[in-house]
This record gives structure tokens, sequence and C-alpha cells, in this order.
């Protein structure tokens, strides 16, 4: 267990029901949960470590709602193409992908969520190749060795091309055996206690690489099992098409039909919702993983934030899959969600505040650990970032939030999840970013090789 920490002499913007401020204050972590956080200056504890926070903003860690980390070995192709025709061109490189490439790609992704303020990540891996071994296993040991909280989805396809669907036939899997191993890896891998690193949802991929019984199916599966469900929905007009030309109806109401809303339901993306979809959304507490760099660079459009979070529906940030996101920060989601909401519906659509609450508290309601996640909270969890905001990028600015969201990403002072450091002074402590860089390089071009 981490010793105690104290965090002093920084602006605190706890993200608590009250949202409460402070202009300076502290925060005093005893083991792996917060003790204490007040205004003013900080108690002198014999033997505890000091941070000095002078200069800096400390919010609770950030929540990232969606992501595909296998992806993260495959940036930078398919620049300008849609979604269906991005898939297309990258199905057959994912194809390849073995252990060992899921297991550099899931720890550049994570050490890199690391220092964009990240301390929980989900992420949702769908594509098992059947000489590719436990590419599940291996990105939760990826997970283990950067120090994030995580949360994978065990995904599944079963409608490959020959039956109508987008993926390519090797890269889908018979549907009893799917939901056969996602049962396996909750049985393995998931822990409910108010404490846990690490858990697991259950994720068939999309309307458009999976049949009507493996959805049906792996809702019945994950209720019975007592996790979260999660899939891809409304993202593309093609979707919309797909769903409307297949099904006869729209990719909401179809996953309803399936059992696919409800509190322990989070969809990421949720951009081509009418009003009655919305308020449908709100009104069963269902999640939107809301990702809209992603969206913005394959062309899907912007999800409607503000009417989803009015209608009491749970909204979270979320990357997406580094392919169709090279930045992948969960700092820039934020900023993104804000600039986005205005560009389409005015200045009043998103807060600077209501980003930094997308990114925390909300992102914690979406995963279903809002009682010990996403604020700084007396009793809750020590997953906290501290961001220096006193260099030249953020000197002036009057409001360190404003400063975090709308300036450039600033220095991470420290990163603490579950108590331990993680990033200290802009830097993973957790793994060597430089040997971790050149992993990375060379699975990127082996796979190419391969796919070529």
């Amino acid at each position: 267990m981490s010793p105690t920490t104290v965090i002093q002499d920084c602006a605190v913007v706890t993200m608590d029901a009250d949202r409460t401020e402070h202009r300076t204050g502290h925060v005093v972590v005893d083991g792996n949960r917060i003790s204490s956080v007040q205004a003013g200056a900080a108690p002198v504890i014999e033997g505890a470590r000091v941070v000095d926070g002078t200069g800096c903003l400390l919010t609770p860690g950030l929540v990232n709602t969606h992501h595909h980390l296998y992806q993260w070995v495959t940036r930078g192709l398919a620049t300008d193409s849609t979604l269906f025709d991005w898939l297309t061109t990258l199905y057959p490189i994912w194809a390849g992908i073995d252990e060992h490439a899921v297991n550099v790609a899931a720890q550049g992704g994570l050490a890199w969520l690391a220092r964009t303020g990240c301390t929980l990540s989900s992420d949702h891996h769908y594509v098992f190749p059947r000489e590719g071994g436990d590419v599940f296993a291996a990105e939760i040991d990826a997970a283990r060795s950067v120090g994030l909280r995580f949360h994978p989805a065990r995904g599944s396809m079963d409608l490959g091309r020959s039956q109508g669907g987008l993926p390519p036939d090797d890269v889908v899997e018979d549907r009893d055996a799917a939901l056969s191993a996602t049962e396996a890896a909750i049985n393995r891998w998931h822990d409910p206690s108010p404490d846990a690193m690490l858990q697991v949802a259950v994720a068939p991929c999309s309307p458009f690489s999976v049949t009507g019984e493996l959805m049906r199916e792996a809702a019945e599966l994950a209720r019975h099992m007592g996790v979260l469900l999660h899939t891809h929905l409304a993202e593309t007009l093609d979707e919309d098409s797909f769903c409307r030309e297949r099904f006869g109806c729209s990719p909401l109401d179809y996953a309803e039909s399936l059992g696919w809303t409800g509190s322990d339901v989070w969809f990421a993306h949720g951009i081509h919702l009418d009003d009655t979809a919305v308020k449908h959304i709100g009104a069963t507490s269902t999640g939107i993983a809301h990702c809209p760099t992603s969206n913005a660079r394959l062309g899907a459009g912007i999800c409607r934030t503000r009417d989803l979070r009015d209608a009491g529906a749970r909204v979270g940030l979320g990357v997406d899959g580094a392919a169709s996101n090279e930045s992948a920060s969960m700092l820039e989601e934020a900023r993104h969600a804000v600039l986005f909401a205005r560009a389409n519906w005015g200045p009043q659509a998103l807060g600077v505040r209501d980003a930094l609450e997308l990114a925390t508290i909300g992102g914690s309601r979406v995963l279903g650990r809002s009682a010990d996640l996403g604020s700084i909270e007396e009793g809750k969890l020590a997953d906290l970032a501290l961001w220096r905001i006193d260099t030249i990028a953020h000197a002036g600015i009057e409001d360190p939030v404003a400063a975090l969201i709308l300036g450039a990403q600033p220095p991470l002072e420290l990163l603490l999840v579950n108590g331990r450091a993680v990033v200290e002074h802009d830097r993973v402590v957790t793994v060597d970013e430089q040997s971790l860089a050149r992993e990375v390089a060379s699975v990127h071009q082996s796979l190419i090789r391969k796919a070529g």
C-alpha cells in the first residue's frame, strides 16, 4: 500500500455534488483513498510524502469510456476515409494481430493516456484472430504494467462478409464460442469490489458485425453475471441506412428490441439520434461514450451532448480507436467536446466545467464507478491528476479550469492511480517510454508487412 501523500498549495476542482473548488487547497491521501480535501494550508503529517502543488491545478483523474487499444500500432492509415471504407482498409491488417502486438499496443496506448491525465480506461476489444493467442489477457497484462485502472470489454463479431456483415470471415467467431469465451473472461478477470483495478464488460461489436442472436444472448449473459454491456451505436449515417434496410428500424430501436438499453448499458458514439431517441436514452439512463475527435476525423458527425445530458443520459468521453484518433488524448477530448458543441449549437452549448465533468464524474457514471471514482472527496479512491498551469502556455489565464480545457495540454506534474504514482514531472514512471516507442514502431512495420 502507498504511504500517506499530501498534495498542497494548489487549486483544487473537486467535481463533488456541490462542484466545490478551492483556489488554494490541499488533499491528503492515505494508502489508496482520499482522507481529506480542504481549502488552505495542509497539516504537517509525520512521514508523509509532500507534493508542492504551487502553480498547479488538481483534478480527478480522467476517465476514458471507449477505446480500441490494439489499434495503437496501426495509426496513420486510411486518413481520409469514411468509417466503412476505413474499416475495410484496416481489417486485413488487424487480422494479423497476436498477443505480442496487442500487449505492445496496449502498453503504448495506456502509457500515453496516462500522460494525458487518464487514470481509468475502458477498452473494447473485438478482433480475435484464430492464431493470435490470448489477446485479451495480453492487454490486461499491459494495463498492470502501466498501472492504470482498467475496464476491458470482451467484444465479439459473428457476422462476416459472407453473411452480409462488414468484417472478413477470418476475424469473426462462432456465436457459441464467443459467448463461452466472454463468460470465461468474466470468471477469470472481473473484480466487483469497490477498490477494483480490473472490471470486465460484455461488448458485441456493432449491428453490422454481429447477429441479433449474439446481441440478445450477450445481454442475457451480462445480466446473469452482473456486468455492464457495451457496443457501438448510431455512429454514422451508413449504419443508420444499414439497420433500416436490414432490420426495418433505427439502430436504437434495433438495439432495444434485443435488450440493449438501461443503466447497465453504454453505447459508443450515439451521434445520429432523433429527438425521440435522445429522450428514450435519457429515460432509460443509458450511457453514451462521446468521442468527438474520432467522430470528426471520420466525418461521422457530432454527438448531441447537451441534449443527452438534459434528457438524463449518462455521458462520458472516449478517445476511440487510436487508428481513428492518432492523438488519443483524454484532455483533448474534453476540449473538442466544448469546441465542437459550440461550433454546432452556439457558445452556451457546453461550458468548460461541463467538459471536465464529462471527463471525470460523467465517465465514472458511465462505467458504473461513481461511488468511488470521478471526484475528489473524502473516502474516494485516490485517482488524481496534478496539472502545471504556470508555464508560458497558461500563465495569466484567470480561470484554472479554462486554462486546462481551452489551453494547450499542460505538463502533468503528477498522476496517482489507486494512490500510486504513474506519471511524475510529465514522464511515465512505470514503463520505459523510449524502448516502448521502439517496440510500437517495430510491431507496426511487422503488421504492415504481414498484410502486404
